[in-house]
């Protein structure tokens, strides 16, 4: 991926988390389950796109809200990362999520809290830190935390837009309905059980994906929409009525945390770079292919993200 054009990307991430990684023999109910091989990362939405654009050289800037002891720990886990950040202090606690790998099953496990509430005047503070922050490209990805109406992507989409800034959208439910409706999206990346809930109806042929993703492009919510499918592969479709497909990378499952941040971060950089979509495109499947062959959060290695490319740039249908 050139580095010759490398717009400033600014992410916000309003429901952060630490991300504890780790494995077990086995998960069984009542007893303990002694654990092995911790990690620990910055997660939540934003955060993991923000790292995997430094990771693949961007330039970017993570505005986190942070409370507590483990705001603390995310503060540093993003310092050790190199990643470049601007914290929104808050009252509650940052939440601690936990992924088990099950040896025996090969199976993982997500345990994901809601996480704190937000005052009113905390999540206008984090309105206002993106606002102030120079930058090209505003990613708005990941869930509202309590206490933050269920407009606010949009409301931050209306703003970025009024200065000329690109918007990229990953979220769900109320929350993407509503930034949606304000139309004008550079990307939005749902899964397909999120594209499904979108449309209020079931997409079982990729045909049918297709056309949907198409039919929804041309409605001016959003210029590129990028389905994800999981070890389907991906659809890309634009407003201009065109479609891509392509498959899942052939790698080795080892973790799926952050593997759909990965494909956006990689995605929009290589966007904000001049990409075409559908060299865009490849770049998101091959962060998330190397995020899926890796252990922990949003691991995508840039050695592994750009061999994956290489194989995945033949295969685009």
């Amino acid at each position: 991926m050139t580095t010759e054009h490398n717009p400033r990307l600014v992410t916000l991430t309003l429901n952060p988390a630490v991300d504890l990684a780790c494995e077990a023999e086995a998960v069984r109910p009542v007893r303990k389950i002694r654990t092995t091989g911790e990690t620990y990362d910055a997660g939540g939405g934003g955060v993991n796109v923000s790292r995997v654009a430094h990771e693949l050289g961007g330039d970017t800037l993570a505005v986190v809200t942070t409370g507590g002891v483990a705001g603390r720990f995310l503060e540093e886990l993003l310092d050790e990362a190199g990643v470049p950040r601007r914290s929104v202090p808050i009252r509650g606690r940052t939440r601690i999520a936990m992924v088990v790998h099950d040896r025996a099953s090969g199976l993982e496990y997500r345990f994901i809290p809601e996480g704190p509430e937000l005052q009113e005047a905390e999540w206008h503070a984090a309105l206002a830190a993106v606002a102030e922050e120079p930058g090209d490209w505003v990613v708005l990805s990941g869930s509202l935390p309590r206490g933050v109406p269920e407009d606010f992507y949009a409301r931050a989409l209306r703003e970025a837009r009024g200065r000329g800034r690109r918007v990229v959208l990953d979220t769900s439910g109320a929350a993407l309905r509503a930034a949606l409706a304000v139309g004008g999206v550079e990307l939005v990346k749902p899964s397909l059980g999120e594209f499904e809930a979108l449309l209020g109806r079931e997409l079982r042929e990729a045909a049918a994906i297709e056309a949907a993703a198409t039919e929804f492009a041309r409605t001016g919510a959003a210029r590129l929409v990028a389905v994800t499918l999981g070890h389907r592969g991906a659809v890309l479709a634009s407003a201009e009525g065109r479609t891509w497909r392509l498959p899942a990378p052939d790698v080795p499952v080892r973790g799926a945390s952050g593997a759909g941040d990965s494909f956006v971060a990689a995605m929009t950089l290589a966007l904000a770079r001049g990409a075409p979509p559908e060299e865009a495109f490849v770049w998101g499947s091959a962060a998330g292919g190397a995020t899926v062959a890796a252990r922990g959060t949003a691991h995508a290695r840039r050695a592994d993200v750009e061999a994956l490319y290489a194989t995945l740039r033949r295969q685009l249908a």
